[in-house]
Formats: C-alpha cells, structure tokens, sequence
C-alpha cells in the first residue's frame, strides 16, 4: 500500500508461471480473454477502490484546513412575558378596550381584577342586598377559612382549602345567594414563637430568656407586622374572594376578648380545672405540646437517630434486660426501652394469671440504686408475652405506667426534668445529666451490680415533636383541662340525629371512634407567645388562709385559682368567693398560655364579635359549611363543635366537608426537609431551580437538611417550576379533589392547565373576530328552525354540561363538574364546533351566519360563567370582552347568574348519539390519513353502510364530516355499491366502513420502502426480546415487573408489524391500480 491506496491485485487469470515465460521470449503475447463476469468483477472493484480513493482525498484536504471554532449551540430565546401595563389605579376597572393579545399570559390576565372586585363590594354578602328591589329572599351562605398559621407562607395543601372553598363561596354568590367567607389568620403559638426564636440567634446571637417576656412578645409582634401580611396577600394572589373587612386575627384584642370570656365561663362552670398530670413534652421547647404536634415514627429496630441537644446520635429501638433483687432472695426480671426512666420506678406489675410470678405477688423488689422498696402488683392489664411478663412501672414517665399507678395508689417520682435532664429526686449521683446520657451511664451500673441481663432489638413507636424534632418526653405536670366526654356525646348526637352533616360519610366512623374515646383536653402550653391564661393563683398577707394538700385536693386548688379579665377582677371575684378582704389578697397570674386550638376552636362565632350580640353573629353565625382537610377532623373541627354548643348553644356549623390531604407526586406528605413544599405563588409566577434552592436557604432548616431538600428539588423540577398561573393551579387542584383519597399532585401537571387556558384564549379571540364589532345577542336564545344539526347538538353538549355541574356543586363531585366544563370548552367547542364554523363564517349563507353567531355567543357566555367559580381571573377577563344581552346586566362575571338547566333546554340525545356516530368517522378518517402521511391532500371518501337507515343519518352529516376530517367529496354507498379500486378502509361499525382513496395522492414505491426499513428494525427488536425471554433461567430470575413490561413490548411489536403489513398490502393495491 502507497500513500494509503491499496495495491490493485493482479490480473484474475494472470499466473506467475506464465508471465515469466511470456517475457522470456522477448514477444509481447496479447492478454488473455475475460469472460463478462470477470469483466463486471473488475468493474465493481475499480469502482469501489475509486470510491474510497475520493473519501482519502477529501479527509486528506479537510485536515489541510484550519480548524474552525465550533459553533455555539443556538440559545433558545425565551418569549417576552406579556404584561398588562395600562395606567389603571388600585380598584378601578380594568381597561379592556382593544383587541386580546396573541397569547395567553396569567400575568396579564390576572392584573387589575382582584382590587376592582374588592372596591366595588362584590365579596361582601350585603352586594346581594344592594339593590332594594331585588332583595335576595335566600338564606345567607357562610363559611370560615381555617386560619392559616401566622408563620411563614401558605402551602399547597392550604391552597387546596383555599381553592375549593373559594369556587364554592362564588358558585353560591352567582346564584344571587348573600355569601360571607371570613378570613383569619391564626397566631399559632408554638410554630411562632419557634421561628422567632430562630430568627432571633440567627440575627443578633440572642434567646428569648435574654430578652425577657415582654421585650420577647414584642418582637413576635413586630415579626407579625413585617410577615403576617404575606399570608394575605398570598390569597389574594390565589383570588380568595374573602370579606377583608371581617378578618381576624387570633391575638387581636376583639378575638382575645372572647378567649378570655370563653375560659372564664368554662372555668366558673367547672368545665375547665386544674390537674396534676402527664403531659406530651417537648425538652426543646420547654412546653407541653398537643397530640396532633406528636408524630408517631415507626422503627423496626436498632436505630441511631439525630436528637436537639446531642453531639452523637442516640440508639434506639432496643429491649435492655435486668433484674430487681426481691426481698425473698429471688430476682425477678424486667425489660424496658427506656433504662433512664428506671430510677423513677415505684412498682412492679405482673399479670394474676402468670405462673411464674405468683409467688412475688404481694411481695417487694429493692431497687438497687436507692434502696427503695418496690411493691409487686398483680395488674390483668400486663401482657405476659411482651419482655419477661413482668414490667417495672414508672407513673410519671409513661401514661399506661400513670394510669396503672392511680388504679395501685402508687409514688409519682419525676426522675427528668423540663430540660430534659435528671433529677436527684431518686438518686443524685445522675443529677443533672442529659436523660439519654444518663441511659448509658445506669446501664454500665447495672453491668457492675451484675444485675443487667441482655439486650435485644425491638420495634417500637417514637413519638417525636414535630416543631423541634425532639423525643417528646410524658412529665408530670399541673395544666388545665377541659372535660370533654359530656360535650363530645353531644356531638356524636348531633351527627346521629342528622344536625350535623359530615361528608364523606365514611368519616362519620372515625368521629365517633374519636369522641367516644375522648380524654379531657389540655390546654396549658409553658410558652410567652399566645393568650395567656387568665386565672391568677390567690394567696393571703399573712398567710391566713386555711391551707390543705391543693397538689390533691382538686376542689380546694380550684378554689385558689380565679380567673378574670383583669386583676382587678380576679380581686373582687376572690375577695367574694373567699370572703376575705381585697387588700390582703396577693394574685399572681398563671406564666402559661393557652394552646392555639383552644383559640381556633372558637373561631366561627368570635369572628363575628361574641360574646356581644352582633348584628353580624345573629345573621351569620352558624356557619352553614365547614370544609377543610380531613387530618383536622378531630383536632379543630370537633373543638369548634364542642365549644360551639356549650358557648353558643348552637352548631357551629351545619355541615362538615373533608378534603383530602396534598402529596407529592411520589405520594410522600410535603415536608420542608425533604424540599416538596411548594409556595402557590411560586407555581402561579414560575422559580427556576436556583430560585427554590435560594428559598431553602434563606429558611430555618440546617446544614444538612438543605442539602436533602436540595436534592428532592432537582430531581423533582430540574428545570424549575414554569410559570402556569393562578387559574390553571386552582383548576388542577379541584380537578384532583376524589372524595375519600388523598392527592399525589405532580406539579407540572397544571401546566397542562395552563395550556387549557391558552386554548380558550384562542377560541374567545377567534369568536370575537367572527362575531364581529356590530353583533347585538338576543335577549335570550330561543331555538328556531334556522339551526344547523351542528348548532343545535353543541348547544345539546351545552345543556349536558349545564345539568352536570348543577348535580355535581352540592354533592361537592369537583372531578365531575371540571371534567364536564373541560371537556365541553376543549373536546366540544374548540375541536369541533368552532372547527365546523370556519367554512360557514366563510360562506355567503347570511342566516347560517347570524344564527351560528347567536350559537357562539351563547356557548362562550354560559361556558365562561360555568368555569368562573374555578378560573375567576381569565373568566372575568374574556366576559369582559363580550357584548351583554341587556343593558342591566352585572357588572362582574362573578356577580353573573350561574346557568341553570331551566334556561338551557336544549339536551337532545337523539341528536347526540346520530354526531357521534358522524365523530367517529371522522376518527377513522383522520387515523387514516395520519397512517398514510396524507398531510395537505384531500382524499375522496366512501361511505359504505349494510343500513339505509344509517345511511340517511350519515348523509346529514356529509359537510361536518368533510370539513373536520379535511375530505374530499365524500359518497355514502349502500347495498351494493362498492368503493373504487385504490382505497385504504377502516370499520367504524359492523354497519360502516370508511374508504379514503389514495390513488394518486401517495408514492407508494416510498411509502412501502419506508414501512420495510420499520419492518426490519422491529422484526430485529423481535428477535432479540425473544432470544432474552427464551433463556432457562427467565422465568426463575426475572421480576415480574420486567417480565411484564417485556410481554407488553412483544405484543406491541407484534400489532405493529400486522399493521405494517397490512398498510403495505394497501400500498401495493394503490400502486397497481395507478397502473392501470
């Protein structure tokens, strides 16, 4: 080889033998004679060899060349974002004169609306009332949104709440209904003053204990000022047409008015006292905590976990074993998942029906630290299966040891303190140390007193507190408690009677399960922010009054204790309850504040001024819906019924609807930690990536729980979250609402929405140009004889829509109701109706014009009123743009009467079932042409039908069908006739056929090569799916998971290679009948 080309090779008969001898005999002998085939041979080889030599030559000439830079990949310019930008000043109207722009934009759309709507009244249930001779004769509509807490921003879980209560306060107040929605926001005591206290060290290095209360109380106010605005003004952004006038906060001086009335009653009445008890803990915080702040995690064993306060993580789900030695001699032996707790034990309880222990009954263990005597109970409340049978009792550290310890008359010893750590109340030599220090450090005792036995894994429940992440630690503690079992049969009465309605039904069980296993409830929380409890303890100068044992005498403790207003109250009330002289009363008011449900639960009556009897409480109260999550059912909506009949003597509300909860799309609850709470702002606006990230950061997660939430974001929304808009988000929320199952809702989903949006963006602006600047609408629509088939079944699709979502906003079916509007908007009027106008607009048929117009007009109105619940803004925006029937009409499509079935009777299922029929021609035609490439021709149809009946409905139809499936002339053959040689069939029916001809429209010679390239790629896919299906070990190694997803392929490719063939049969048949 030379210069990189091969040698040529000799001569196919030329033999080295006989070269020589040629040449030997100094002639020139003439070549030998080459058959045809040798010559073509060399042809071929030649031609090969030039081939390559020209590829030589052309890298060789490229390489001779400088290289030149590479091109930057084209960067895709974003659209300019369309905004709104008229000078229109907060509350005036927004000016919609001029033509819609291009494109759909939620900034746009959404600009100017919402203070309009607020100025001119429309949210406030007077509007309905305004004018004197239409006085609605309807009983008002009301309900309370569940305050949001004050801390931080909404979630999507409350704009779940938000948008369902918000489409049905709208649905009401379009019925001409007087509706009241009252806002509030809630002060949220704990999660408050946690986030302070963060911001605070994170700041300027401070605690709250630096600051004292009230400097610290002032700065969780002047928090309020600066952040509690921005819940506000995220529901304005979500359009909540709430009654801003009426809004409340929950530390307000009217609001807590009432909380302090609400204690004072209960607490006069014996309702609320003061108890010695054990109470959910939170060392962290240094406060008790309610249930619904305890998240009970499950672990199946040995697990470190990460504790506030500790360096090191701490063990747990583990059985430590040790003995007690008995006062016999004998030892007997007990397991616990808490060793710290051990110093606090007074007993040991065995089961009566044990054998092994029947013996020790009535006897005494020593406790090895400090010598006490410990009894040993027979208690049938011991499960002699779990541990050894036998189990150390520690009445206040455990509530089953508590309520074991009460029934045995047993020593409540408090071996931990608030902060978490030991007492010397048992024995000082672990005083002072951290409680799961000290767990190692009694263990190592144990071992040296040779008493501890084994160690054993173990699955058990740690309730952790929500707020810190702390293990929430049972510590006996004087709180007050409100009784509960007398106020909760009230309640499951009324729902047993049918006063109250609770929907979904299926929950009625729970509510029941709840309150008839109710204990009385705790409302002391040991925190600065919230109301404090107005009770002051009373004592005496010069210690006159009558002591007793107040940590056991209830009635004399509840005596000591008044509660007032003011203190000047609390003297007079304690001077006349005690009869002792005001100035030697001393009072000191209780340093704890009330828990935030306490508060919440009374939210529907003191919103509207009680315990004064307001204009607004005798026409507002009760509610007539609570609606709100399901996972509140208990913890606010039960409250809220219990303090209503006992403070009220009313139902706080008529009836209860339960949404369900909001999960990400892989169903996991939404948690900061793990980065999937989503602001609604941030899905209505769009965030990049870096923009979410920066929200995490700017937050009061650590180090490391940034860097997990980072992580669940980038791999939820590598790109970010794109911009879909308040409608589109509220739809899609609605959209997801199933009674009774929870939401995994993937975000970019709405962007689906938001394309909704754009799609009856174009269809508005197509009808305004065909209805043109001169259209005047009808008063009313009354159906004549000028419609068209056509005209008449989409206002027949109209009614249908109409009557579904009047079905469905009582019974609260929001899939029913969204998937009946978008489907009438999308599938009914935008691919279909407006579709089949195009030609008629065009035409010279002026009375098909103006009837078509009338049509139109009516579908775009009632369709915009049906969605307005649902979309408020893009509603409002195009109603605004359309004519009005009368000059008296609303002014506000959200003022406008919803569309009644009574004013739109035009369903005709006949006529429907005859367009379906036509529709599904059109499918088949439309697969067809996609299948043969037919792009911009239009092929002649055959219609062949064994029906003459079907045949003359078809024949109805003849130019709807070749207008949407882009036909040529279309023939409808019956009996006998027969299509024309050349043409692709489809079976719409066993009485209908669709023959499209291709004859002359197609290049069958490509067509066909095209179709055997995919022939053989899938024919090779085949192959090689069955050689791996085919090996021995298959069915033994495979998952089922893959198994299936590979029989899934096979028989994919398998109807795909039928269709193949089949389609290039066709081919073929088209190809010789262009032959001849």
């Amino acid at each position: 080889m030379e210069n990189g080309t091969p040698n040529p090779a000799p001569a196919a008969d030329t033999k080295p033998g006989t070269a020589t001898a040629a040449a030997g005999d100094g002639k020139e002998q003439p070549p030998p004679q080459k058959t045809e085939a040798q010559l073509k041979k060399e042809a071929k080889k030649q031609a090969k060899l030039d081939k390559f030599k020209q590829k030589q030559d052309k890298k060789a000439k490229q390489e001779s060349k400088p290289k030149a830079e590479k091109k930057e990949k084209k960067v895709t310019k974003e659209k300019p974002v369309i905004r709104y930008e008229k000078d229109t000043s907060p509350g005036e109207k927004k000016d919609v004169v001029g033509d819609l722009p291009d494109a759909y934009s939620p900034p746009y759309v959404e600009a100017a609306w919402y203070p309009w709507w607020q100025k001119m009244g429309f949210f406030k249930p007077e509007y309905a009332n305004k004018d004197s001779n239409k006085t609605s004769s309807s009983s008002p509509f009301t309900m309370c949104l569940p305050p949001p807490n004050v801390t931080g921003n909404l979630h999507l879980g409350h704009t779940l709440t938000v948008a369902i209560q918000d489409s049905l306060i709208r649905w009401h107040r379009m019925r001409g209904v007087p509706t009241l929605w009252v806002p509030g926001c809630d002060h949220a005591g704990i999660a408050t003053q946690v986030v302070v206290e963060k911001s605070l060290w994170h700041n300027k290095q401070l605690r709250r204990q630096d600051l004292g209360r009230d400097k610290f109380v002032e700065e969780v106010w002047k928090w309020k000022h600066e952040k509690g605005d921005e819940i506000y003004n995220q529901l304005k952004r979500i359009g909540a047409s709430l009654d801003w006038d009426r809004a409340n906060f929950t530390m307000d001086e009217k609001f807590s008015q009432a909380v302090r009335e609400a204690f004072i009653r209960l607490h006069d009445e014996g309702v609320i006292y003061r108890s010695n008890r054990l109470v959910n803990w939170s060392c962290s915080l240094n406060s008790a905590i309610s249930d619904i702040e305890v998240e009970q995690e499950q672990i199946s064993g040995r697990t470190k976990r990460h504790v506030p306060g500790y360096e090191e993580p701490v063990e747990f789900g583990t059985l430590v074993y040790f003995s007690y030695p008995v006062d016999t001699g004998d030892e007997i032996t007990v397991a616990t998942t808490r060793i710290e707790t051990m110093l606090g034990d007074t007993a040991i309880a065995v089961n009566p029906n044990d054998s092994r222990y029947k013996k020790f009954i009535g006897r005494y263990a020593i406790h090895p630290l400090n010598k006490s005597r410990l009894p040993i109970v027979a208690d049938l409340r011991v499960d002699k299966d779990f541990g050894t049978g036998a189990v150390k009792i520690t009445p206040a550290h455990d509530y089953n040891d508590y309520e074991m310890g009460r029934s045995h008359i047993l020593d409540s010893v408090s071996v931990i303190d608030e902060a978490g750590l030991m007492t010397g109340e048992s024995s000082v030599q672990f005083q002072g140390m951290k409680r799961f220090h000290a767990r190692k450090a009694i263990l190592k005792v144990l071992k040296d007193k040779g008493l501890y036995k084994e160690t054993k894994e173990n699955p058990m429940i740690l309730p952790i507190c929500s707020r810190s992440g702390d293990i929430v630690e049972p510590l006996l503690k004087p709180q007050w408690y409100v009784r509960c079992e007398s106020l909760a049969k009230q309640a499951m009465r009324a729902v047993e009677t049918g006063d109250l309605k609770i929907k979904p039904e299926m929950w009625v069980k729970t509510w029941n399960y709840w309150l008839g296993d109710i204990k009385d409830w705790c409302i002391s929380r040991q925190l600065w922010w919230g109301h404090r409890i107005p009770a002051y303890k009373v004592t005496v100068k010069g210690d006159s009054l009558p002591k007793g044992d107040t940590s056991a005498d209830v009635e004399m403790e509840n005596r000591l204790w008044i509660s007032a207003h003011t203190e000047m109250d609390a003297r007079k009330k304690a001077s006349d309850r005690l009869g002792i002289s005001q100035n030697m009363i001393e009072l000191k008011q209780d340093d704890d504040v009330l828990d935030t449900w306490f508060s919440s639960a009374l939210f529907p009556f003191a919103a509207h001024g009680w315990p004064e009897q307001t204009t607004d409480l005798a026409q507002y109260y009760p509610c007539s819906l609570m609606e709100t999550g399901r996972d509140i059912l208990f913890f606010w909506v039960a409250r809220m019924v219990l303090m209503g009949l006992k403070l009220t003597n009313k139902l706080p509300f008529n009836e209860v609807y339960l949404h369900s909860m909001v999960h990400d799309a892989h169903g996991r609850k939404m948690s900061k930690s793990l980065g999937n709470v989503i602001d609604p702002v941030d899905v209505i606006n769009g965030i990049s990536l870096q923009g979410l990230h920066k929200i995490l950061e700017e937050g009061n997660l650590d180090g490391k729980e940034i860097e997990r939430a980072k992580a669940g974001q980038k791999a939820d929304y590598p790109t970010g979250i794109p911009e879909c808009g308040t409608d589109a988000l509220r739809f899609a929320l609605c959209a997801y609402t199933s009674q009774g199952r929870d939401i995994n809702l993937d975000v970019l989903r709405v962007d689906g929405y938001r394309r909704f949006c754009n799609k009856m963006w174009n269809a508005t602006k197509f009808a305004l140009m065909a209805l043109g600047d001169d259209f005047k609408p009808v008063p009313k629509l009354e159906l004549s004889l000028s419609e068209s088939l056509i005209d008449r079944w989409i206002l027949s699709k109209l009614s249908a829509a109409v009557k579904t979502c009047e079905q469905g906003w009582p019974l609260y079916d929001f899939p029913g109701i969204t998937t009946a509007i978008y489907a009438f908007w999308l599938y009914e009027l935008c691919d279909v109706y407006l579709e089949y106008l195009k030609p008629v607009l065009q035409s010279d048929n002026t009375a098909a014009i103006a009837t078509s117009r009338q049509v139109l007009y009516t579908c775009l109105g009632v369709g915009l009123r049906l969605i307005s619940p649902f979309m408020p803004f893009i509603s409002e925006e195009l109603y605004q743009r359309l004519p009005r029937r009368t000059g008296d009409a609303p002014p506000s499509i959200c003022v406008t009467p919803y569309p009644e079935t009574s004013d739109h009777p035009w369903f005709d299922e006949r006529l429907e079932k005859d367009v379906e029929l036509a529709q599904n021609v059109i499918s088949k035609a439309r697969s067809m042409r996609a299948d043969y490439n037919l792009t911009k021709q239009r092929a002649d149809m055959y219609l062949k039908c064994s029906d003459k009946d079907l045949a003359s409905t078809l024949q109805n139809y003849v130019a709807f069908i070749q207008t949407l499936s882009s036909s040529g002339s279309i023939h409808i053959l019956t009996n006998d006739g027969q299509p024309p040689i050349g043409c692709a069939m489809a079976t719409v029916s066993d009485k209908c056929e669709v023959h499209l001809q291709l004859t002359g429209l197609v290049d069958t010679s490509k067509e066909i090569e095209k179709l055997e390239k995919r022939i053989s790629s899938l024919t090779s896919q085949q192959t090689r799916l069955q050689e791996t299906m085919d090996k021995p070990d298959y069915e033994s190694k495979v998952p089922e998971n893959v198994k299936k997803t590979n029989s899934e392929k096979m028989l994919q490719t398998q109807n795909e290679l039928e269709k193949i063939t089949d389609a290039i049969k066709m081919f073929k048949i088209v190809a010789e009948a262009a032959d001849n």
